[in-house]
């Protein structure tokens, strides 16, 4: 018999990946899921490493773009091509597990800006907008859920 997996986001895992350097390690998420395989994913880290400069979802209509604070890069297709890829790699999962608030991995709960970078409201990050098309029949959480 297979090993159940779950795509968790990495820094939830304890991997030092985001944007600052640092980690986000949930131990109630890992310890929920001990029995598993961890699949550690994090579409940010590999392109743009670890500290880097922030993200953020700037709405143009209702179009979502992943633009860079500081040089206001749009790396939205970037990003997009990045977690297609993750998820060709991993075309199955019995649990997914993301981290909230963020632009790329946030459920709901990821700031969308204006062109002013006011934010207007909250949605999903890229990488759980994809995931929630690839993996439709997975409940897909984040770390607040435990």
């Amino acid at each position: 018999m297979n090993q159940k997996k779950v795509i968790m986001s990495a820094c939830l895992f304890g991997a030092i990946c985001r944007y600052d350097g640092k980690c986000k390690e949930e131990n109630a998420v890992v310890e929920a899921f001990k029995e598993y395989e961890i699949i550690p994913f994090c579409p940010e880290a590999p392109l743009f490493g670890t500290p880097r400069e922030r993200i953020s979802v700037l709405m143009s209509g209702e179009v979502k773009h992943i633009i860079t604070d500081e040089t206001h890069r749009d790396v939205t297709a970037l990003l997009h091509d990045a977690i297609e890829t993750f998820c060709a790699t991993y075309p199955n999962a019995d649990a997914i597990v993301l981290k909230s608030k963020s632009p790329s991995c946030g459920l709901g709960t990821t700031p969308l800006l204006n062109e002013k970078r006011e934010v207007i409201g909250f949605g999903n990050g890229i990488a759980a907008d994809i995931f929630l098309q690839r993996y439709p029949k997975v409940k897909i959480k984040d770390e607040m859920d435990f």
